[in-house]
């Protein structure tokens, strides 16, 4: 069967690059290439792309991590008044690159678009912080948003986590983490193309030619937060979600992915995972679209659905 990729994203994508063409591959393991050509192009994207929305009160605050570093923790509430949930919102980035600077048009619009006031944290980033760092950043976002909610004028009782990509991976394992630590409980976690499983290293040719991450981003993602020959050790479910063998007591999950790209499989797996231990489950998968195609092509029909489901979800919680 020959794949194809959804019209609208694929005119997008060639309006991008109709001069010169997408830009060189680093090879696997380039980190600081992968950043230098990936964070520009986030940032387009996310933020300079498309239009700002109003309505949205931006504070910056300062958490504090397990081992006493600062973290910056961006509060995104809706001008108007929250509607008393809050959502811990983790960025993307494979693990190497990305910060909450980056996302901060998709924080807003999604609470522009819900009420639904969001925290986005800037976890430390792999290799420089390696397992189990990040994960632990996360898990001091989400303890001080619920030690603050009083403050914030958020109820403790409704919170939930999002995050898209790495942050999707992050989110899902911090729903597990705070499950096994008895931390904060959780409503709900949406997880928007959420990179799951360290063990996805082998090319799957009718996905290669469409993938927004390849899978030598993946690897290099995988290796920088691991350390090289993790798919042959043993791995926390806090770093590898889709390791998991006890799904049961996580909260509600929201899943979607793209026909084209390489979290496919692992997604609905993950998807199923969850389902067949008594999680309530969504799960969406988008025909014809790559990776981050919802940023790459945010006019178009499916991305527009995607973000509808997104703030329905939110405005449930």
């Amino acid at each position: 069967m020959t794949f194809s990729m959804d019209p609208q994203v694929d005119a997008v994508l060639a309006a991008a690059f109709a001069s010169n063409g997408p830009p060189p591959a680093p090879p696997a393991g380039d980190v600081q290439g992968r950043r230098a050509a990936l964070n520009p192009m986030l940032d387009y994207f996310n933020n300079q792309a498309q239009t700002a929305p109003d309505g949205v009160e931006i504070s910056d605050h300062q958490v504090l991590a397990a081992d006493g570093t600062e973290l910056l923790a961006r509060w995104y509430r809706p001008s108007a008044g929250g509607s008393g949930a809050a959502v811990l919102y983790l960025h993307g980035g494979g693990m190497i690159l990305g910060s909450v600077p980056i996302f901060d048009g998709p924080v807003a619009r999604y609470v522009a678009g819900s009420g639904v006031a969001m925290l986005s944290i800037q976890y430390r980033l792999a290799p420089e912080h390696p397992h189990p760092t990040p994960v632990e950043d996360a898990y001091a976002g989400l303890t001080w948003l619920a030690n603050h909610a009083p403050q914030l004028g958020v109820d403790p009782d409704r919170l939930a986590v999002m995050g898209d990509s790495a942050g999707g991976g992050l989110a899902a394992a911090l729903a597990i983490l705070t499950r096994d630590r008895r931390g904060p409980q959780l409503t709900h976690q949406l997880l928007i193309y959420p990179m799951l499983d360290d063990r996805n290293t082998t090319p799957d040719p009718q996905i290669v030619p469409f993938a927004g991450w390849s899978y030598d981003d993946n690897i290099t993602g995988w290796d920088a937060l691991l350390g090289a020959g993790h798919e042959h050790r043993d791995i926390d479910t806090s770093a590898a979600p889709a390791r998991i063998t006890d799904a049961t007591g996580l909260p509600p999950a929201y899943i979607e992915v793209g026909q084209l790209d390489i979290f496919r499989d692992e997604d609905v797996r993950y998807a199923l995972t969850l389902s067949q231990a008594g999680v309530p489950v969504e799960l969406h998968l988008h025909p014809g679209v790559p990776h981050e195609y919802d940023a790459i092509a945010s006019t178009s029909d499916v991305a527009r659905r995607a973000q509808s489901d997104r703030e329905r979800i939110l405005r449930s919680l």
